[in-house]
């Protein structure tokens, strides 16, 4: 005899397929243990620069059940962004995720509609979906249900698909069977941190987001040090450095996601093109993007930092 739960379970696994996310695992909603005195350590040693909103809801952050009333799973869904082709190499680059929409929007959509798909086939469901905008820790509940392990450059990494793609869940008040966590396949590599443009990975596992040039290009909003100036290899919006040369990414695959498709102009731009951009191409090229995070003048502080 089949139990509620384990059907339940199924049904939001196949629904999460069915929506385009990539996995699917759940993790009982509860506080984060192991997480807590990693997080403070980190923000102790200022490690989070100006994002001093990483400071705001500690408590949240280590315990859903803060954030929905209730909560009893954690639902952890990862959707892939890898792109089929990527920007030509005489260019200022820009993170692979952000080639085409906003993803905050795209993953909500779907969010929303999982949620739907939920309350409709089992009934009262209450709960809240997050594309990292709020204080969840996506990437500890995604270890812990099983979707990965947390590599040497923090990342989420996957052995069948490496680590490009997005991280959400659905926080509900249901019960479900739980995943149990993977383990950690990085073994003796040090790729990552070799490579690291900055040097922000500071030791094995730990970043100092301070010196990441996704800080350093998106979060920071005065002028860019002068003494980073020379090391960013010509990362223009975020850094895909950490991520590229991972042997797990290897194995990664063109997503299937339309909204993630670039603008053509986009992949052609060459570093004139880039120095030159006006706002009215800014607008064009990116108009649903994650890159307006930056604004044009903040693309614009970046392009001249890095000429």
């Amino acid at each position: 005899m089949i139990s509620n739960k384990e059907k339940y379970t199924k049904f939001i696994k196949s629904e999460a397929l069915r929506l385009g996310f990539m996995s699917c695992g759940i993790s009982k909603a509860g506080f984060l243990e192991q997480e807590a005195p990693r997080l403070e350590n980190w923000l102790n040693s200022n490690m989070n620069g100006q994002m001093s909103y990483m400071e705001n809801h500690f408590d949240k952050r280590l315990d859903p059940t803060l954030l929905v009333d209730d909560a009893k799973s954690v639902v952890s869904l990862l959707l892939n962004y890898y792109p089929s082709e990527t920007q030509n190499l005489d260019a200022y680059k820009i993170s692979k995720y952000a080639y085409g929409q906003d993803y905050h929007f795209v993953i909500k959509e779907k969010l929303k509609e999982l949620l739907f798909s939920i309350q409709n086939e089992i009934g009262e469901v209450s709960g809240r979906a997050f594309v990292d905008s709020a204080p969840v820790l996506d990437k500890a509940w995604a270890a812990k249900s099983g979707l990965g392990w947390i590599g040497k450059n923090s990342n989420l990494l996957t052995k069948q698909v490496g680590s490009f793609y997005f991280i959400a869940e659905l926080i509900i008040d249901l019960e479900l069977e739980y995943d149990n966590a993977t383990t950690d396949h990085c073994g003796s590599c040090t790729a990552c941190i070799d490579a690291c443009p900055t040097q922000a990975i500071v030791a094995p596992y730990v970043v100092d987001g301070s010196k990441c040039i996704s800080y350093f290009t998106i979060e920071l909003k005065e002028n860019i040090p002068q003494e980073m100036k020379g090391s960013f290899d010509d990362w223009a919006f975020g850094c895909d450095t950490c991520q590229d040369v991972c042997p797990w990414n290897k194995f990664s695959k063109p997503h299937k996601e339309p909204l993630f498709n670039p603008n053509t102009e986009l992949l052609s731009m060459s570093k004139k093109e880039w120095e030159e951009i006006t706002e009215q191409t800014f607008r064009e090229v990116f108009k649903n993007s994650a890159v307006k995070r930056t604004k044009f003048q903040g693309l614009k502080r970046n392009i001249n930092f890095l000429k």
